[in-house]
Parts: structure tokens; sequence; C-alpha cells
């Protein structure tokens, strides 16, 4: 769990150093504002038929995500490609969506970009799966149910 929590302070500090860019800020501001932001507690009551979205990369995914009725991954980068035929057409362009990433921002930027395609109900998790595990709550990953540890 240790090597998890490393790997994923990592990964943010990474992230961060990309958020340096201006003109990515002003992107992802824009995104923030224009998107609903909900905190890990709202998740649990926003809908029993919500579809989570990870858009994280899958090597990412794959070292946990969030368990939900409905998951899905869509990497940022493959949005627009794939939002079609793995949501609209199986689920409806109304259908209750939340995104999220590691910290948040990607999150933010398909939400706004699932708005612009015309999905009506897109909500972004605020502070990603970071935030949802600072908050005691698990994720999920081939090795089962994981939790942050604190030191």
């Amino acid at each position: 769990m240790k090597n998890l929590h490393t790997k994923l302070d990592k990964y943010a500090q990474k992230c961060d150093e990309v958020f340096l860019s201006k003109h990515l800020k002003g992107l992802i501001e824009e995104a923030s504002s224009n998107v609903v932001q909900i905190s890990p507690s709202d998740l649990y009551v926003v809908s029993n038929d919500i579809i989570l979205i990870d858009v994280r990369e899958p090597e990412e995914f794959a070292s946990g995500f969030i368990n939900a009725h409905q998951v899905l991954t869509i990497p940022r980068g493959k949005l627009e490609f794939m939002a079609i035929d793995k949501i609209a057409k199986i689920y409806g362009d109304d259908v209750n969506i939340v995104t999220y990433c590691l910290k948040g921002p990607r999150g933010s930027l398909a939400a706004l970009q699932l708005q612009k395609m015309g999905f009506t109900n897109v909500k972004n998790l605020n502070g990603g799966i970071l935030a949802w595990l600072a908050e005691g709550n698990t994720i999920h990953s081939y090795l089962g149910e994981m939790a942050l540890v604190k030191a």
C-alpha cells in the first residue's frame, strides 16, 4: 500500500509541473467554472444510475478505480471519439455522468467537452481520485479493495 501512495504522490507532482502553463491553467479554469464540481461525499447522493467515467490512462485505471454501478474507462485523449458509442448510443445523452481523474483537472476538461458534445447532465469529481481517497473511501483493482494509509 505504501508503494501505491508513493506512486500517486510522484504522479501528482508531475501533473503539477504540467499545469504550470498559463494557457493550460486558463483552459482548466474555464472547464472548472463551467462544470458542476461535486465532492466525494456528494457522489453518494447524486443518483443510483450515474455513470462514472474515469478519464485517466489505462495503466492509471489499473492501479485502482472508484467502484460504482457503472464505471467506464475512457482516456481523456480518446473521449471525443468514444463518447458516442460508449455512452450516447447505450445510455442516451441525458444520463447522469460524473467524470474523474487523479486530481480533477482532466476530469473537468472531459466534462466540459462532454457538455459541448450535447450531454446534458455532466459533473466532475472535484479533486479526483486523490480527494476520494483522502476522505477515507476505497478504490478497487485486480488486487482487491484498497485504501490510502496515512503515515
